[in-house]
């Protein structure tokens, strides 16, 4: 399979916040450690040169760097707050990395330490690293007691020495909820997603405003009056739907103030794709809420995009869109996809999708979620039984971060109109009550 790239998102432990994310790269085999050292330096190398800015946004990138990318300076494409350099084994006993990782050290670049082990090596590496991080996807990690004590003692060193500790492979529930009992600083894997948002009751969720409007939004013919009316008897609905509206996305010269006339601007198919936006907190301070949210956007940019490339596909680009922001409303209710979707009038292509992944619909969910999860084997069979040819994988992917980062920052950041002081960024409830007045007028 050609070069692969994908990231995943760090979530910190206690505040639910994401820090960062790491960039998983894969060769021609399964890993790209399979490969000669120089090979894999210079197919890292050279993608770091062609896209780091698309995958830079406002947060941390964390970056397994080889021998020879560090001994070629390769780090130093980022700027010391953007990277943290992971280090392995293959490095830690080189007899050239000390002096090389003390160098970056003293330029600002922060390093984390790969599947910690106590030997003299990783020893002698604790006093440059400021990460620790622990493989718990390894059965013998918490499958045996003998495992789980090594693990119990990692913890306990790194955080006796102020190190931060970073649980990977956080794949099931059961391993999640291990690694929050072990008290671990930071959380990354599969199963992370599944945590960024607090499930709500599914009676409630599908009785309330925003559902209203979600299935309003997919019917084949929207009756704008009846939209206009949900949007109308929810503040926080308005308020979003304003705020979209006179972002800088799409830099009206005049404030819109009327909620028909937001409707009429975003208009029925920009209002289909980004109606998830609009159960966003509005006061912009849960940052898990916008990495699901920005999740959710990934999947639906890739999904649209690869159905281009499937001959006969038997769903549009808009369903494939679909796919992918519904692909995450499980995350969010208590309650099955299939029961969710039963009210949501939308091509039962996507319905069977997300239910039960089968057909070319489904083949398309799943190959969303193999490529997500660094599942570069099933990534490989799927594309080849869509007929997606697998070298463009990589790309398109990388193409939809840079789009998704680039709608995100026009979405949530507000026009500057000459002679208009700021409205939505600035939206204070301290006192448990919504202003709106404040924007509409």
């Amino acid at each position: 399979m050609d070069r692969c790239v994908v990231r995943q998102a760090i979530k910190e432990t206690m505040t639910g916040n994401i820090i960062g994310y790491e960039l998983l790269f894969q060769g021609s085999n399964d890993s790209f450690y399979d490969e000669p050292e120089t090979s894999a330096a210079d197919m890292i190398s050279n993608f770091l040169m062609n896209n780091s800015n698309k995958f830079v946004s406002d947060k941390m990138m964390f970056i397994t760097f080889t021998p020879s990318l560090l001994f070629r300076n390769t780090p130093k494409m980022f700027e010391p707050d953007k990277v943290v350099i992971q280090i392995e084994d293959n490095l830690i006993i080189h007899p050239l990395a000390t002096p090389f990782i003390k160098k970056y050290c003293e330029l600002g670049y922060q390093f984390a330490i790969n599947d910690f082990q106590f030997s003299q090596k990783y020893m002698e590496m604790l006093e440059y690293a400021k990460y620790i991080r622990i493989n718990l996807s390894q059965a013998e990690s918490t499958d045996s007691e003998r495992g789980k004590k090594s693990v119990e003692n990692i913890v306990s060193m790194a955080q006796g020495t102020g190190k931060k500790c970073i649980a990977t492979g956080v794949n099931t529930k059961e391993v999640y909820d291990y690694a929050v009992k072990l008290k671990v600083d930071y959380l990354e894997g599969n199963y992370v997603a599944k945590t960024l948002a607090s499930k709500v009751d599914k009676v409630k969720y599908m009785q309330g405003n925003f559902f209203q409007l979600m299935v309003a939004v997919s019917e084949d013919e929207p009756d704008m009056e009846e939209i206009e009316r949900i949007v109308s008897r929810d503040a926080g609905l308005t308020y979003a739907i304003l705020k979209l509206v006179n972002s800088a996305y799409f830099a009206l010269r005049r404030r819109t103030a009327s909620i028909r006339q937001a409707l009429v601007t975003l208009g029925i198919t920009q209002l289909r794709q980004w109606v998830y936006m609009l159960s966003f907190d509005y006061k912009g301070k849960d940052s898990s809420s916008e990495e699901l949210l920005k999740i959710s956007f990934l999947r639906a940019t890739f999904a649209s995009e690869l159905v281009g490339y499937i001959k006969e596909c038997p769903i549009s680009k808009t369903d494939a869109y679909l796919i992918g922001m519904f692909s995450t409303l499980e995350y969010m209710v208590n309650a099955t996809e299939e029961e969710i979707l039963e009210e949501i009038p939308v091509n039962p292509e996507v319905k069977n999708a997300l239910v039960a992944q089968e057909g070319t619909a489904g083949n398309i969910y799943r190959l969303l979620l193999a490529y997500e999860q660094a599942d570069w084997k099933l990534s490989k069979k799927l594309s080849e039984s869509l007929g997606v040819p697998t070298y463009l994988l990589a790309q398109t992917y990388i193409d939809c971060v840079d789009e998704v980062n680039e709608i995100w920052q026009g979405l949530t950041t507000e026009y500057d109109r000459p002679g208009e002081e700021r409205r939505f960024m600035n939206f204070d409830d301290s006192d448990g009550k919504e202003h709106l007045e404040d924007v509409l007028y």
